[in-house]
């Protein structure tokens, strides 16, 4: 029970709260609903923010408001117990665990695997040890009738006559072999082991010594004069080491360690993961404060963006009737200077279809023209009509700027639709209404909500900064 009660308190609480650290080393700069800050946090905030390549920087008087919108946008949001929601659970959990998980790998547990890939490679490769060899290839289908491969075979020994009477095998592997990749190395093949090539192949090139060449062999794929360039033992784990590390970085074998740790961990323990990695992320943290703001900007960033999604962006973004309203209110913010045109311009094949295509959507709402047309003209596999729809001005379409704005325009004729035509109105003061604007006032709006619901968060919770801390921020 007690594990367990500990897990819920990690799920709750800030996941600072459960640091402590002297306050001599590092004072508290502001406390925040009752909680205290301490200067670290607040720097690592701010520098993250403030790092070079930000094009927004602020001074630290300036980030200081935007750091305690922030917490009190956290705990409202643990107020409001998103939290407990399962799927922020989950993604916290995912995120936390992607920092935690190398960390629980040591040097000793990667030089440990790496040991263990070489001695498997050792066993694989056996006593036979490695060979490299090269190869002539006069191919053959295997299904093939007899006569191409009778006809192979004569090209193979004549081959093969050749090189005993002197002939340079690697001249030869180029100018001759079927096998075009190590035909242009001259015939060579990097090293192997037993039971990486055909078994022909194996069986002839493993009793050779180097320098020796065998007969005409026959496989599945033809007939391989082979010549034995080099056999060796696999060298001493040192000289791998590095190439083995390198390998096991770039398949991602540090996460399948920590995970086999975990399991092992847990099964011992008797807990959950969850439950383990909770308590490692605590106990890694108390000694790693970049792992434990780390793990907290996750903890806040996750709540922060479900209670701002639901309150204010998605909010906004879904609100019509209060986009509508605040459209209206402000409406003297989204004049234009200079017209727009309301409209389509469209192409057509015959003259009857440029009434059409107006009789069909002069009685419809802006937003719902593209699916009439559509639905009525390009329904089928035969294209009636191309249309480009929107809210011109000046410079955004040939067509629209030479028959409704009047300019020296050259319009392209479009092939296969040689009748150009527009429909809409001119707007000269401005929008009809918020759709033709919808994704400035959406970002208006939501700029709205956002303060108010700043301004409404500062009353309900208490903050207090200390100055005098605060002077000292990267200055201690």
């Amino acid at each position: 029970m007690k594990k367990i009660a500990i897990a819920a308190i990690l799920a709750v609480v800030p996941f600072t709260a459960m640091m402590s650290q002297s306050q001599a080393d590092d004072p508290i700069i502001m406390t925040v609903n009752g909680q205290p800050v301490p200067r670290s946090e607040f720097e690592y905030s701010f520098n993250k923010n403030n790092s070079e390549g930000v094009i927004d920087k602020k001074s630290v008087e300036e980030y200081v408001d935007l750091f305690i919108d922030y917490k009190l946008k956290v705990f409202a949001a643990l107020d409001a117990r998103y939290d407990t929601l399962t799927s922020y659970q989950q993604e916290f959990a995912m995120y936390r665990d992607q920092q935690v998980m190398p960390m629980l790998v040591t040097d000793e547990d990667m030089e440990a695997e790496a040991h263990k890939i070489y001695d498997e490679t050792v066993e694989r490769i056996g006593p036979d040890g490695l060979i490299k060899t090269s190869h002539i290839l006069i191919r053959a289908e295997q299904q093939a009738p007899q006569a191409e491969w009778d006809a192979a075979k004569q090209r193979a020994d004549s081959i093969y006559k050749a090189l005993k009477a002197g002939a340079d095998f690697a001249e030869l592997a180029k100018k001759l072999s079927q096998d075009p990749g190590s035909a242009r190395q001259g015939g060579e093949l990097p090293f192997i082991s037993r039971g990486q090539l055909v078994k022909e192949y194996e069986d002839a090139a493993f009793a050779l010594q180097p320098g020796e060449m065998s007969q005409v062999v026959k496989s599945s794929y033809g007939y391989h004069i082979i010549k034995m360039d080099e056999r060796k033992m696999l060298e001493p784990f040192e000289e791998h080491h590095d190439a083995i590390l390198k390998f096991m970085e770039q398949r991602n074998m540090r996460d399948q360690i920590a995970q086999q740790k975990v399991d092992e961990l847990v099964k011992e323990k008797g807990v959950s993961q969850q439950q383990f990695m909770e308590e490692k992320a605590r106990e890694l943290s108390q000694n790693d404060t970049e792992l434990r703001y780390l793990i907290q900007e996750y903890h806040d960033g996750l709540l922060l963006y479900e209670i701002s999604n639901n309150l204010v962006w998605d909010k906004a973004a879904k609100d019509e009737e209060g986009l509508k309203n605040f459209f209206n209110k402000h409406k003297a913010n989204y004049g234009w200077d200079e017209p727009r045109f309301k409209g389509m311009a469209y192409h057509v094949k015959t003259k009857a279809d440029v009434k059409n295509v107006k009789n069909c959507v002069k009685k419809l709402p802006f937003d719902q023209w593209a699916e009439a047309l559509r639905s009525t003209f390009n329904s089928d596999s035969v294209i009636r009509i191309r249309v480009e729809k929107g809210i011109f001005k000046p410079g955004d379409n040939a067509l629209i700027d030479k028959v409704v704005f009047k300019k020296d325009t050259v319009v392209t004729p479009l092939a296969d639709y040689p009748i150009d035509a527009h429909y809409g109105k001119l707007l000269k003061k401005g929008p009809e209404d918020y759709t033709d604007v919808r994704g400035l006032v959406v970002a208006d709006y939501q700029e709205a909500l956002e303060k108010e619901w700043v301004a409404d968060l500062r009353r309900r919770y208490s903050f207090q900064v200390n100055q005098d801390v605060l002077k000292t921020v990267n200055n201690h």
